[in-house]
Parts: C-alpha cells; structure tokens; sequence
C-alpha cells in the first residue's frame, strides 16, 4: 500500500474531448467511465461508447488508427 496516489489530470481547456468522435465531457476531469490510452507519447480520451464499439481492437492493443 506504498503506492502513490495520483490527482485527476486537469486539462488547461477545461474541457476533455473523446479522440475518436470528439464527444465532449462535463467537468474538467476525465469521467471515471471513459478510457485512457498513450499512444505515441500523449494521452488520448475516448468515451465510453466509442471504448464499448472498439473493445476488441483495444483488448488486442491496437492503436486507434486501426480501428
């Protein structure tokens, strides 16, 4: 239990944006229900109903640009 416990990420816009159909969240946190993936060095956001439609290729760690 030495483990760290990291803040939620705040984004400078205020806002967090689904990469995939750039669904904007509430808030200026990302929401619990949605997924984080570092592609490439940054961090992308998809929401839960793009994770949902694309949890094969994710499960298999395909980048988003395949799906």
């Amino acid at each position: 239990m030495d483990e760290e416990t990291r803040r939620p990420e705040r984004f400078p816009c205020g806002r967090v944006v689904c990469a995939r159909c750039e669904t904007a969240a509430e808030g200026d946190t990302a929401p619990v229900t949605w997924l984080c993936s570092v592609e490439d060095g940054s961090r992308l956001y998809f929401c839960d109903t793009c994770a949902r439609l694309h949890i094969r290729a994710i499960e298999s760690r395909l980048d988003s640009l395949w799906w």
